[in-house]
């Protein structure tokens, strides 16, 4: 799990084919790893990898055939600039919202503009994200853990203070930009929950919850 709170900015050092699949070595730039081990994780612009190898410039990382296929790692390049965050503990400041290191999908930077001293940035979601996404909730773009501040359909705005652009991959961001998006997990598991209701095979299970859109609404859940 992470925190969505991006530690730094690293780069693709080597992209190796390996059995089918690939492997990576990410410089890790300002990146402490004097507590990392063989096995940790450390999420990759949001992708959760798995540390196989410890140097001291960064680490490498097997990534799968899956993982490709989900994300837009197959478009990395040396020298491709990549947000860093390891894995949190039970001492780590929850400063963003929890975060899974699983990409739900990739977006796409429809707009950008300055907006005084912060940047706006609108990105096109896929269709089936489109759902999970809502005004003042959190949503994790490219590892970095967001406020929606409008939604229109399957797009969003986000607002981007100068700290947060500069010590991300952010920056780099301009229309037409592929982007990593995870939504929030409480959304899907609501949506996971209220799958359930009037499931006759299920009845016996959800006898006397008291849980529904209506009951949702009510107690704040939902606009």
């Amino acid at each position: 799990m992470f925190t969505g709170i991006i530690e730094a900015t690293g780069q693709v050092g080597v992209i190796r084919a390996q059995g089918g699949d690939s492997r990576l070595f990410i410089k890790s730039g300002k990146l402490d790893l004097s507590d990392v081990r063989l096995g940790d994780s450390i999420a990759v612009n949001g992708v959760c990898l798995t540390v196989t190898n410890l140097e001291s410039t960064g680490f490498w990382a097997d990534v799968s055939n899956e993982t490709m296929a989900h994300t837009r790692m197959s478009e990395y390049a040396v020298g491709t600039k990549v947000n860093l965050e390891k894995a949190l503990t039970l001492a780590t400041r929850l400063g963003g919202h929890m975060v899974s290191g699983h990409v739900d999908g990739v977006g796409t930077v429809a707009e950008r503009y300055d907006d005084g001293r912060s940047v706006r940035i609108v990105i096109d979601a896929p269709d089936e994200l489109a759902k999970y996404i809502a005004e003042k909730g959190s949503v994790t773009v490219d590892g970095v853990s967001l406020t929606v501040n409008a939604v229109a359909g399957s797009q969003f705005v986000l607002n981007i203070v100068p700290h947060t652009a500069l010590e991300t991959v952010i920056d780099e961001y301009r229309q037409g930009s592929r982007v990593h998006l995870e939504v929030d997990l409480v959304a899907r598991y609501l949506e996971r929950l209220l799958s359930f209701q009037g499931d006759k095979q299920s009845s016996e299970n959800q006898e006397g919850s008291k849980i529904s859109l209506d009951f949702l609404a009510s107690n704040g859940f939902m606009k």
